[in-house]
């Protein structure tokens, strides 16, 4: 059977108290998240970035020595560059956010651009001349959520061309588990349905490195319906050569950690994948 060596999975941050418990041990400093979920998790997509800007030096060095060789940080690019000045201008500033990465060069993932709603057809120029400065040797991944980017017309095409040009990864944002149902008396639900986007999926590889985000529903049957079609789509970018990348969500993010484990069991049963390492307690390496 097809093994998922390449494959990495993970959830949308790792600095979460909710998960003390179970991802974590109930007791104890925040100073030993990284290292407990890095035995867990491969990747993480790293969402600080996106709200607080690049990371101090020494909290930049701190991570480098946290996280294992083998483990892949998808930091978002600052939303002060993506959603403040919408890419424009920004050459200086998104230098100098690589460089305060410069630690973590070889444990960098697809970087990840996520655009407004509002970023339309007529900004791709912006998006382009992003492109051409990125630094070739890490992963740019792109998320857009302007609705001519999903209809299959002239803006699709122009997007899908642009990014396949310069090899970077268009975001599969598969957010059809949390919109299944009526969020009707589940705050939680409803909270998450008002912040994520009711984007089409659009399921297509424009780069090496397909980056998939499964937002989640709260109910597990929903969930398994919706992620078992990835099983194959996954097996099928290993089998081109490619190194996907999938990322777990669910409302509030205080189940992902375990409805990440229980589609990876997905993936353990259909392609003869080893198990996760255990939440708390003595872990082994982790092997993806």
């Amino acid at each position: 059977m097809t093994r998922l060596s390449r494959l990495y999975l993970g959830l949308a941050m790792w600095a979460n108290p909710d998960w003390c418990g179970s991802l974590y041990p109930p007791y104890g400093g925040q100073e030993g998240w990284l290292a407990d979920y890095a035995r867990v998790f491969n990747a993480v997509e790293g969402n600080t970035t996106f709200y607080s800007g690049a990371p101090r030096a020494e909290t930049v060095a701190g991570w480098s020595r946290l996280a294992p060789a083998d483990f892949r940080f998808c930091f978002k690019l600052p939303a002060a560059l993506t959603h403040e000045r919408r890419l424009e201008g920004i050459e200086t500033d998104f230098d100098a956010f690589v460089e305060a990465l410069t630690p973590l060069h070889d444990r960098l993932g697809p970087l990840l651009v996520q655009l407004p709603r509002d970023f339309g057809p007529d900004l791709l120029p912006r998006l382009e001349a992003l492109l051409v400065r990125w630094p070739a040797a890490i992963p740019c991944a792109v998320e857009v959520r302007h609705p001519e980017f999903f209809h299959k017309g002239a803006a699709e095409v122009a997007l899908n061309r642009l990014l396949i040009t310069h090899g970077a990864n268009r975001v599969m944002l598969d957010v059809r588990p949390l919109f299944s149902t009526s969020a009707a008396g589940c705050p939680a639900l409803a909270q998450a349905q008002s912040e994520k986007p009711r984007c089409p999926l659009h399921v297509l590889s424009t780069g090496n490195e397909p980056l998939v985000r499964f937002i989640g529903h709260l109910d597990e049957a929903i969930n398994l319906n919706y992620f078992r079609p990835w099983i194959d789509q996954l097996r099928l970018w290993i089998k081109q050569g490619k190194t996907p990348f999938l990322f777990v969500h669910t409302a509030n993010n205080r189940q992902a950690p375990e409805l990440a484990r229980r589609l990876h069991g997905e993936l353990i049963a259909h392609l003869d994948q080893p198990p996760l390492n255990d939440f708390a307690g003595e872990r082994q390496t982790t092997l993806f």
